[in-house]
C-alpha cells in the first residue's frame, strides 16, 4: 500500500509503496555527495521513486532533474510526487531502460549524472519481490551498463556521482575508465571509526585528467543509534533513517 513520507527536505513530500521498494541511507548520501551549480541539468539514473531528484531540488532549486526509472509502478510514484510537491517545471520523469538511452536523452545533454544502481550480480532470492529484485540486483543492468549510460548522456567534462558498495570498487574504476570517466573523487562511508566501509560515494569527470583523491572517510554513528554531527546535517534536522 503507498505512503507519503515527509523528506525533511525543501518541504518535499515522497510517494513510495513498502511492497515494491523504498529508499535508503545511500539515496540520501548520493544525494549529499552530488554536487549542481547554477542551473545546470541533472540526470537521475535508476531512479526508483525519484528521491534524489528531490533531495538534490531541495539544495540546488536553479538546476533542473530528470529522472530515469525503468519500472512503470516507480516511475509513476516519481511522476506523482513531483506533481504532489508542484515541480513538474523542475523534476521530469522518463519512464524506460538505460540501457536505451541514446532513443531516451540527447547525447551529451546533462552536466551531472547521478545513480544509485543494483549493487549485487545475480537474480536475488526467492523471496524478494521482483521489484526489490531489479532494484538490488543486476537483473536489468549491469555496472558497465550505467556507466556507458552516463558517458553518453553527459557533457564533456560533466560529473558522474554514484553511491555503491566497497567490495566492488575495482570494478568499479575498471568500468569508468572504459568509459571514458575519469575517477575524481572517492570517499568511504564507515558505520563506526575502525569498522569497515559499507559504501563508497565515487565521482568521476568525462574526459577529466589524470589524479584522484580519497576524501576522509564519513562515519555514520559516534555510538549504537546516535549520528555523528556530519551524518545529522546529511539526514536533516530530525536524523531521520530510511530502510533500504
Amino acid at each position: 500500500m503507498e505512503r507519503v513520507d515527509d523528506l525533511m527536505r525543501g518541504g518535499f513530500q515522497l510517494i513510495q509503496d513498502p511492497d515494491r521498494f523504498c529508499f535508503g541511507t545511500d539515496a540520501v548520501l548520493l544525494s549529499d555527495f552530488a554536487k549542481a551549480s547554477g542551473r545546470e541539468k541533472v540526470l537521475d539514473l535508476c531512479a526508483g521513486s525519484g528521491v534524489v531528484s528531490l533531495l538534490m531540488l531541495a539544495r540546488y532549486p536553479s538546476a533542473s532533474y530528470t529522472a530515469l526509472e525503468i519500472q512503470p509502478e516507480l516511475a509513476d510514484m516519481a511522476r506523482r510526487s513531483a506533481q504532489l510537491n508542484h515541480v513538474e517545471d523542475k523534476v521530469r520523469v522518463i519512464e524506460g531502460d538505460l540501457k536505451e538511452i541514446r532513443s531516451l536523452v540527447d547525447p551529451g545533454s546533462f552536466d551531472v549524472v547521478t545513480v544509485n544502481p543494483p549493487y549485487m550480480a545475480g537474480q536475488g532470492l526467492q523471496n524478494e519481490s521482483e521489484s526489490v529484485r531489479i532494484a538490488r540486483h543486476e537483473v536489468a543492468c549491469t555496472l558497465q551498463d550505467v556507466v556507458d549510460a552516463a558517458s553518453y548522456a553527459l557533457k564533456y567534462h560533466g560529473r558522474l556521482y554514484m553511491v555503491h558498495k566497497p567490495e566492488r570498487l575495482a570494478e568499479i574504476l575498471t568500468a569508468l575508465t572504459l568509459a571514458r570517466l575519469e575517477p575524481k573523487l572517492i570517499r568511504l562511508v564507515q558505520p563506526f571509526e575502525g569498522k569497515e566501509p559499507t559504501q563508497v560515494l565515487v565521482m568521476a569527470s568525462l574526459g577529466g585528467g589524470k589524479g584522484m583523491r580519497v576524501l576522509p572517510p564519513l562515519i555514520t554513528y559516534r555510538a549504537p543509534g546516535v549520528y555523528t554531527d556530519e551524518m545529522l546535517a546529511v539526514y536533516g534536522d530530525d536524523g531521520h533513517v530510511h530502510n533500504k
